[in-house]
């Protein structure tokens, strides 16, 4: 039987740094010596390859061109592997996710996102754990020898998530995903336990992996909080170009009854601008049928992002937009899951 064969992609972030050994200043080692820092991936028997980015890119310096490079890497190597690592920064890994999630299309095999809190050299590391866990799972089949998680996943301290359900919540914590809306799709204790209901399998199998590559970046957040001013939402609303905004709002998808607001908005959507309702709110959903305040952006032309986060819903609008450029297939298109992100 052929041993399953897992590809790492380090981008960059801190499971890659090690203390030098002079100056105890954290550097980046070089990653191809991987499975001497984590000589437990020896045990599983894969066949386990190692790709870095050159030069590796600090997680706050992502924009959508690197997302593209991922995108194609991973198309590249697609037949030649089981499973995908994506060692990558914490601080916009979920961005990232999310993006691969739209981006892949007719996935089949897994793509993990994981990282550390710790440099993985450091002794109370939770790189080595994540690490492990992550290829583990990227290389599990089912009985029928295709793949136990065929999605973009971050793994995380003991929990599998899928990508585009899930946000940086802490910064300092080893715990530092959530994934609110949506259970984990597997757990690491002892074993590795997969909950099959939440995963998303194909309807058929053996299609064709497909990359979107053009993303549009002409959107913007307009985050709604107690004494905005008039000039402030405005401004962005009139940004030259502007194809989409995410409205960040309260609770159940509410926002001030401003005359200036309400009227920005629909003059905003009268110029063929999308506006898509996202909750400020960690857990839950937009419904706009609940409060007189929502109801109002309903009727200004705002649609619901129902429980999306910011992150899919940022992602969703770069590639449809991307894609299309009829505003109306765009919004038609907000409101079917592509990759159960809602």
């Amino acid at each position: 039987m052929k041993k399953p064969a897992v590809l790492v992609i380090y981008t960059g972030g801190t499971i890659g740094m090690k203390a030098h050994p002079v100056t105890g200043e954290l550097v980046p080692f070089r990653f191809e010596h991987v499975l001497e820092e984590v000589p437990e991936l020896r045990k599983f028997g894969f066949q386990i390859d190692t790709l870095s980015f050159d030069p590796i890119i600090d997680s706050s310096n992502i924009i959508p061109d690197f997302w593209i490079r991922l995108a194609l890497l991973i198309e590249e190597k697609y037949t030649l592997y089981d499973g995908f690592v994506i060692l990558h920064g914490t601080d916009t890994m979920s961005y990232t996710a999310s993006a691969l999630s739209f981006m892949l299309k007719n996935p089949e095999k897994p793509v993990i996102l994981t990282g550390s809190q710790l440099p993985i050299g450091m002794p109370r590391t939770d790189g080595k754990e994540n690490f492990i866990s992550a290829v583990e799972i990227a290389a599990q089949k089912r009985d029928d020898g295709h793949a136990m998680v065929p999605e973009v996943c971050i793994f995380f301290q003991e929990k599998l998530f899928r990508g585009n359900r899930t946000f940086k919540y802490n910064a300092e914590e080893f715990r530092a995903f959530r994934s609110p809306n949506y259970p984990p799709l597997a757990e690491a204790g002892i074993q590795i336990k997969y909950n099959t209901h939440a995963i998303k399998y194909p309807k058929k199998w053996g299609q064709k992996l497909e990359v979107c590559t053009r993303l549009g970046t002409d959107v913007a957040i307009l985050k709604i909080f107690p004494g905005i001013e008039e000039k402030t939402g405005k401004a962005l609303l009139n940004i030259p170009g502007l194809r989409a905004v995410i409205l960040e709002t309260y609770g159940r998808g509410n926002a001030p009854s401003l005359d200036w607001l309400l009227k920005s908005l629909t003059d905003a959507v009268a110029k063929d601008i999308i506006i898509l309702n996202i909750t400020q709110c960690p857990a839950g959903s937009v419904s706009m049928e609940s409060y007189a305040c929502g109801a109002r952006l309903k009727k200004a032309g705002v649609l619901s992002g129902l429980d999306m986060t910011t992150e899919a819903a940022l992602t969703k609008i770069m590639l449809l937009t991307g894609l299309h450029s009829d505003n109306k297939k765009v919004r038609e298109l907000l409101t079917v899951s592509l990759s159960g992100e809602f």
